[in-house]
């Protein structure tokens, strides 16, 4: 079973890269680019019949390991 799972900043969380690519694609002349931010994705293919479950552990790994739950939300979403 494989899912994507998308890791962004929290809302109130300042993200320095984000500004910097917007900056420059308004430096190249893009001036319709009003915000940008900049997040993670990850592409996991687990091995579990029942997609619950699969959710639940691919939840714990994010939760233990790939996402600073201080600054980041994550979404989870199954892949056809």
């Amino acid at each position: 079973m494989k899912f994507s799972v998308k890791v962004t900043l929290k809302e109130d969380v300042l993200d320095p890269q984000g500004k910097v690519v917007q900056q420059t694609l308004q430096n190249m002349g893009m001036n319709t680019v009003k915000n940008l931010r900049q997040g993670k994705y990850f592409e996991i293919d687990i091995e579990e019949n029942n997609e619950s479950k699969a959710k639940n552990k691919i939840e714990e790994i994010f939760r233990k390991l790939l996402v600073n739950l201080i600054i980041e939300d994550f979404e989870i979403s199954k892949i056809k």
